[in-house]
């Protein structure tokens, strides 16, 4: 390989730290051909991963230099939510045991790519379509190790939680956690649950943040919070909540 192609090679790995995705359409905007980049497959200087996704060869990226990688490179919006998100922010006291699993959403209509799915992070995802919420409220960035990513702030977060549960999450293990968020910011929590299209998130979040008697439940305006009409059955055969028309486990009605 000239040196010329070396040079070329050298200064675009510098560009992105260590643990970063290259995709092909960037590259190409940074002047490496399509023809080029093959030679440095065939080199062993890049590894696919998929297609039109390189590796520098010998690394193994964390599903946080992907995520960063692929929105800084491609336009893409995904983000680390749901429990993920808490985690991140210092909520842990729900940690399930095993493999550890990272909440991956994005924005609906959009797709996951098959290579981040069948590549190994050491992680499962979990990728969720953002049906209820809007694209950008709730979210933040945080550094991961040398990476920025878009993550749920812990408001949004707990929100999709409880969209998850009791399918995907304990109605219980969730009250744990929001007995913590005594520090949530009521006007963020107002607009979420104003933009919020899912009655089910709605009366969950209200009703636990009732009942955990945080002081900034005193600061939202209910009455432009729409909670929709009718029972909805959370758990079944669960016990009935009046004020939120919810069917909710016994357990965590009796919890004191």
């Amino acid at each position: 390989m000239s040196t010329d192609i070396q040079s070329k090679i050298n200064q675009l790995l510098q560009k992105l730290p260590s643990g970063a995705l290259f995709f092909s359409s960037w590259m190409k905007e940074n002047g490496i051909s399509y023809e080029l980049q093959r030679r440095y497959r065939d080199s062993e200087w890049l590894t696919s991963i998929g297609a039109g996704v390189m590796v520098r060869s010998g690394e193994s990226p964390t599903i946080f230099g992907a995520l960063s990688s692929m929105n800084k490179q491609t336009g893409k919006h995904f983000y680390v939510g749901g429990l993920s998100a808490l985690e991140l922010a210092g909520f842990t006291h729900y940690v399930p045991m095993g493999r550890p699993v990272v909440y991956v959403g994005y924005t609906k209509g959009d797709w996951v790519p098959s290579w981040l799915k069948k590549q190994d992070w050491g992680v499962d995802l979990l990728d969720v379509a953002s049906e209820y919420f809007d694209t950008n409220t709730g979210i933040t960035t945080m550094i991961q190790g040398a990476f920025e990513i878009l993550v749920s702030t812990p408001e949004r977060a707990f929100m999709e939680c409880l969209n998850l549960a009791p399918q995907r999450y304990n109605l219980m293990d969730l009250y744990y956690v929001m007995e913590q968020l005594t520090a949530l910011r009521p006007g963020m929590i107002q607009t979420l649950l104003e933009q919020n299209t899912s009655v089910k998130i709605k009366r969950l979040f209200l009703y636990m943040a009732e009942k955990a008697g945080h002081t900034w439940f005193s600061e939202l305006d209910l009455k432009k919070i729409d909670i929709g009409s009718g029972k909805r059955e959370i758990a079944p055969n669960g016990v009935y909540d009046s004020k939120y028309q919810i069917v909710i486990p016994e357990e965590l009605r009796n919890y004191e």
